[in-house]
Parts: structure tokens; C-alpha cells; sequence
């Protein structure tokens, strides 16, 4: 039975009355994954990123994250969500066979970790930028530790349909010019995700229960959990510990006020804190002994130290500053950043889950985004928080713009609205893809045993498995699935010659290099 018509917002009801719903078909979509190499013990791999996958300081889609063992799989976007999941699934493909005895950690929160120095940190060469990278790398170990950084995610690149802006321009009636118009609709998109973002942890967080080797280097953060077993901890209602203050959060960065009601505010808030010395990491220091052990000692290094569910996006030139292309050029998309790896799925995220984002991120489009009050953030914060926390506790209730309501009562109100955007990007589909994921996620309303963080826990229990013997378990089932499927010949020489590439890219940077690395990061940070 379809869910039940709901009210239009003005935007989608100005699309439809002018027969211009179909422009909300064909937003780009692009997926960043991160996954853990573990070995067939199940311990983080400690050996080098691959050679025969390419310089992951060049690869355009197959690189590293934190740690030299954190690989990094990018797709290019595409309008139609099919091609960029067998994107990723090629991509798999590809690298699985050169993984020789390791495999790929299926779940978010890492096992098989002995502390903070059992994680190598990412290697990119000798050249500059590689250099920078890596101390970046050194300063986030120094200023939140190793452990934190191992936490994989998945991102979701999502960007408006380029022919739905100038229907929305038109219908705003706004006088700024139309790259305003679009920067500051991306922003009204990012606050309603704030405001409603945890709903996606209480849909798709997969992360209920830690391994116990994760807290070796933190051990008393350890006891505000409850006990699973010998070996694990949980909090019985948890949705997403990976987005809760002991996974990928930082509590450092919990008094930064960055400004998302414009282009402007954001940028220059952002600037701010990149710029503006912190007592605690001045006492690190940036050199010791002539070896960088960060890249400054500023509240934040460079922009991606930020931790937000959502960061506004603009491909940056070579050497340029991602703050300055987002003042240069606009906003281009937004990368949500708050998806959990799905376990049960081989490429962490399913088709159904990728639809229901799609018209999520639409509905925080078209829905009014008034701007962001003085202490919103502390109360989206809080909503998220208790949803990572206890998102599946009976009668939970959140602050919805200071009214205290049930998750399921603002769950269901969201889903509603979706109905509309779901039923337009179905059109000319006989499978209406939309409206079934939407029902689907209904149903997980409904029924928060059918959450991912209720089946994964139930399993654990009806096979009595720790989470780490249940992680690396299904890890190698997705290692067989994957070397039982090889890539056909054609696509398997384009990722070797792309990989190759890749390695003559890099070593064309450092024979390049002109500059010493002192002058390097001066001119770097000197951008304006």
C-alpha cells in the first residue's frame, strides 16, 4: 500500500503547476567508500598500499584515507544510481585480486586494532604535496589519536540537477545573481540535513556493538558501554557508535561556530578557525627536531579537519585551497557524510538505500530552510547524538525546533512528505524504485528490529559471535564473492592502465618539485 498524499512545499508545487517536476530527475551521484585491509586474522594489515593499484596520491579512484590500510574507493558521478553502484562494484573487482591473503573490513567500526601505533599512517611520496598529506595525516594522530581516524564511511556526492536551478531561480524571485541563488539553495539544503540527518543514522546505522581492541589506546572511554560479550561492548538501543562522541566526532572542535546560513559565513568561519592558534596544539609543536608533527598548530590544520555530516563542495584547481574554490566558483554539490558501511552488502551500500538518500537530499532542497538560530547546533547535535546513542529505545523523544516529539512521530512526518519527490522521479518507471525504497523505510519506522543495528546485533546472538569474529566472517564472504566475479578483460586493462598512469603521474610531481617544503606550506597557506 503506498504511503498516503501529503502537502507540497512551494517549490515542488511551482514545479508541478508549470509541468517542470521532471527537472528533479538527473542529480549526479557519486559514492566515496572506505574500507579497513585486514588480514585473513582479522588484525589491520601493516603492509603497503598495493602498487598494482596505483598511486593513491594521483588515482582518481582508487586511493587511501587515513591509514595506509584505510583504502579509499571513488566513483566519477552519474545521473542514473545503477551505474555508479557497478562503478563501485567494478572497482572491487578490480582491486580484490591484488589483496593476496587480506580482505577488506566489512563493518565501520575497526577490529583487529592493538592501539594507536598499530595503525600506519598514509604514505604519498616525496613530493610536496605528498609530504603535506602525510603530515596532516601525523597532526590529526597527535591532536585526536590514530584509532578514531581507522572509522570507515561511506560519503554520498550529490549534485542538483544543473537544469532545476533556473526553475527555482525563477520561482524564488530572488535579485542576487543565479550562482548566489544556487550557493545559498546548497546551504538551505545542508541546515534542513542538520536538522533532520538523524534519520539516516536510525535507517542505516550499522554500528551497534564495538570490539574492545578498539579502546587500547582510549581504555576509559570503554566503560560507558555495557558488555556483549568477552569481547565486545554495545549500548542495547545504539544505532551508529560510529557517529556518536567515541567514533568519528570530535569534541575538540565542539565550541567552533561555523556559519551555514551563506557562501560567505561559511567560508570565512571556516577560515577562521584554520587560522586562529590553539593552545593545545601549540603545545605539540609543528617541528621537532626539524620533522613536522603537524601542519600547523591552528584549531584546525586545513578544511578537512571539520567534522561535519555534510560539507558543501567545489572541485578544487591543483594547489588551490578548497575554501577559496568554494569562494571562487560556488557551491558544486554536497557530500553527506554520515552513512554507516552495510555489512550485509558487498560494496557497503545497496541500491534501495541509495534511492531513499537521493529523495532525502531533494526534500531538504525543496522544503523552507529558515536560517540557523544561535544554539541550533547544539540542538541538532543532541538529536544525533541520541539517535547514534539510542535511536532504537522505545518512545525516544527528540527537540524538533523546541517541541519534544517521538522519532517515530518525526520519522513518519518526514517519510510523508518524501512521497511526492519519490512518485516524480518514478515516473516513466514501471518498478517505481523510489516509492518501494520509501515504503521499505516506513517499515523500519515502524519496526526497529529491521533497523541494520538490530539484525546485526540479533545475529551476533543467534550465532554467538563477538563482534569481531561476526565482522571478519563476513568479510571473507564478500572476499569469495568477489574473486568468484573477475572483471572482463576490457574493463581490467583500463584499471591497469589507469593505475599505471597514476604511478607516471605522481613521479612526474616529484621530479617537478622545485620548492622546499618550508616554502611550500607558506605559499599554500598564504592563498587568498
Amino acid at each position: 500500500m503506498l504511503i498516503t498524499y501529503c502537502r507540497l512545499p512551494d517549490r515542488l508545487k511551482y514545479l508541478i503547476d508549470n509541468d517542470q517536476q521532471y527537472l528533479l530527475k538527473q542529480g549526479l551521484k557519486g559514492i566515496e567508500k572506505e574500507s579497513l585491509r585486514i588480514t585473513e586474522h582479522g588484525e589491520i594489515a601493516q603492509t603497503p598500499h598495493p602498487k598494482a593499484l596505483g598511486s593513491a596520491l594521483t588515482h582518481p579512484y582508487i586511493t587511501t584515507d587515513y591509514s595506509e590500510a584505510l583504502l579509499e574507493f571513488i566513483t566519477p558521478p552519474f545521473a542514473d544510481i545503477r551505474q555508479t553502484l557497478d562503478y563501485m562494484h567494478q572497482l572491487h573487482q578490480f582491486v580484490y585480486p591484488h589483496l593476496g591473503e587480506e580482505m577488506l573490513l566489512a563493518t565501520s567500526m575497526p577490529c583487529g586494532i592493538d592501539g594507536d601505533l598499530s595503525i600506519p599512517i598514509a604514505e604519498y611520496g616525496t613530493s610536496n604535496i605528498g609530504k603535506m598529506k602525510h603530515v596532516y595525516r601525523k597532526g590529526l594522530w597527535h591532536r585526536y589519536g590514530r584509532t578514531m581516524q581507522a572509522i570507515a564511511g561511506i560519503h554520498f556526492n550529490y549534485s542538483v540537477p544543473e537544469a532545476l536551478w533556473p526553475a527555482l531561480y525563477q520561482q524564488s524571485g530572488c535579485t542576487a545573481g543565479l550562482e548566489d541563488f544556487i550557493s545559498n539553495a546548497y546551504f538551505g539544503l545542508i541546515r534542513n540535513f542538520h536538522r533532520q540527518g538523524w534519520l539516516i543514522l536510525y535507517l542505516f546505522g550499522a554500528s551497534p556493538a564495538i570490539c574492545k581492541t578498539f579502546f587500547k589506546s582510549r581504555p576509559q572511554l570503554m566503560e560507558q558501554f555495557k558488555e556483549f560479550d568477552e569481547h565486545t561492548v554495545f549500548h542495547p538501543y545504539a544505532t551508529s557508535l560510529r557517529m556518536s562522541d567515541i567514533g568519528y566526532k570530535s569534541k575538540n572542535q565542539a565550541g567552533l561556530k561555523i556559519d551555514y546560513n551563506s557562501l560567505d559565513g561559511y567560508v570565512d568561519s571556516l577560515s577562521a578557525a584554520i587560522n586562529t592558534p590553539y593552545p593545545d596544539y601549540e603545545a605539540i609543536g609543528v617541528k621537532l627536531d626539524g620533522e613536522y608533527q603537524q601542519l600547523n598548530a591552528n584549531i584546525l590544520q586545513i578544511e578537512n579537519e571539520f567534522y561535519s555530516t555534510m560539507r558543501p563542495k567545489q572541485i578544487a584547481k591543483s594547489g588551490e585551497k578548497p575554501t577559496l574554490a568554494l569562494k571562487r566558483r560556488g557551491v558544486l554539490y554536497v557530500e553527506m557524510r554520515s552513512l554507516d558501511l552495510n555489512l550485509l552488502n558487498p560494496i557497503g551500500i545497496d541500491e534501495s538505500t541509495a534511492r531513499f538518500i537521493e529523495a532525502f537530499l531533494l526534500y531538504c532542497l525543496l522544503q523552507d530552510s529558515p536560517p540557523q538560530g544561535p544554539d541550533e547546533f547544539q540542538v541538532n547535535n543532541s538529536n544525533q547524538l541520541l539517535v547514534a546513542n539510542e535511536g532504537r529505545r522505545p518512545g525516544l523523544q527528540l527537540n524538533r525546533g523546541g517541541e519534544t516529539v517521538t522519532l517515530q512521530q518525526w520519522a513518519h512526518s518526514i517519510l510523508y512528505a518524501m512521497q511526492p519527490i519519490c512518485a516524480v522521479l518514478d515516473r516513466g518507471s514501471l518498478d517505481r524504485p523510489y516509492q518501494l525504497a520509501l515504503q521499505h523505510q516506513l517499515a523500519v519506522v515502524d519496526n526497529p528490529a529491521l533497523t541494520p543495528s538490530a539484525r546485526i546485533l540479533a545475529c551476533m546472538r543467534e550465532n554467538g559471535q563477538e563482534f569481531g569474529c561476526f565482522a571478519s566472517n563476513t568479510s571473507a564472504l564478500h572476499k569469495h564473492y568477489f574473486n568468484a566475479e573477475p572483471l572482463d578483460d576490457d574493463t581490467q586493462r583500463q584499471f591497469e592502465d589507469m593505475a599505471a598512469a597514476s604511478l607516471q603521474k605522481q613521479a612526474d610531481i616529484e621530479a617537478n618539485d622545485k620548492l622546499d617544503f618550508d616554502e611550500y606550506l607558506s605559499r599554500y597557506f598564504a592563498q587568498s
